[in-house]
This record gives C-alpha cells, structure tokens and sequence, in this order.
C-alpha cells in the first residue's frame, strides 16, 4: 500500500508539473484568462491607440475629480528600469485585486512596445532588461476587476519612450 501510495505522489508531482507546463506554453495563466495571442487583446481603439484591455472600460467624466497619471522611468546601476507612477486621486488596492470595482483604487498594467510585462501594485516598480532600441514604456491604471478606466473617451494611460 506505500508503495501505491508513493506513486500516486510522484504521477501528482509529474502530471501537475507538465499541466503547468503545457498551459504555460498555450499562454494561459492563474489570472483566469489566456494571453497566448496578443493580437486577440491589441485590436485598433477609436482614439488611434492600441486596445490592451478584455473589458468594457470603467468611463468616468473629466469634471476635475477623475484620476491623474504620469510616469518616470529612471535606469537602475544595476540593471534594468526603476519604474515610478504618480497618481492623484487613484488609490493601489492589492487586496482587492480580481474584486468589484470601487471608484478610485485598483492597479496597474505595464507595457513595453505594446506587449504587457505585468500588473502593478504600487507607486514604484522594477523593470528588468527592456528591448535593446527605441522602447516605449506604457502605463494604464486599472479597476480591481481589471478594466480599464477611460476619462472622457481617451484610455487613462501615460507612455514615455527611452533608448536602451
């Protein structure tokens, strides 16, 4: 019977390891969502910018009580880009990631040439080794259900480029 027992562990071990592997592979992550085909998430938006989002986006009025945003990106001696967001009247939420949108809070997603590198949950991040090149750098704030927040019609987002 231990012997079955340590088997069944090991298949567990072995199986669980190539399931994540294989999906890994498909693009899909624990986030509940495929990012395989990035062509699927970057359709042309009305505004002449790219589309990053899945959701319908959370539009709120620009009557001077909307979130701000802005970005530095400053090169980091040990390597790669230390990443800062500046923000008014937004609030990061980690706890409540993947929850209800509440006004005001929620994260970020970064971008490197259109491609997303990930989500953000705080004023200063660090980006490892960019693309050698011209390289944009794109900012969106987000709800705590991932949609994008849109201002008045334009996506809420900074970009600024660099040459690495």
């Amino acid at each position: 019977m231990t012997r079955s027992v340590a088997l069944f562990l090991i298949g567990l071990f072995f199986g669980g390891g190539a399931g994540f592997l294989l999906a890994a592979s498909y693009g899909i992550t624990l986030d509940g969502h495929e990012h395989g085909d990035p062509a699927q998430h970057m359709s042309g938006s009305e505004h002449g910018g790219v589309d990053r989002h899945h959701a319908d986006p959370l539009v709120l009025p620009d009557d001077g009580t909307a979130p701000t945003l802005a970005i530095d990106l400053v090169s980091d001696q040990a390597g790669g880009w230390n990443l800062h967001i500046r923000t008014t009247g937004f609030t990061f939420a980690p706890e409540h990631a993947g929850g209800s949108p509440v006004p005001g809070e929620g994260h970020a997603h970064v971008y490197a040439n259109g491609e997303k590198l990930g989500r953000i949950y705080g004023t200063w991040s660090h980006l490892g080794a960019l693309p050698p090149g011209k390289v944009t750098v794109t900012v969106t704030l987000n709800t705590n259900d991932h949609r994008p927040i849109v201002i008045d019609g334009a996506p809420l987002e900074a970009s600024l480029t660099i040459r690495n």
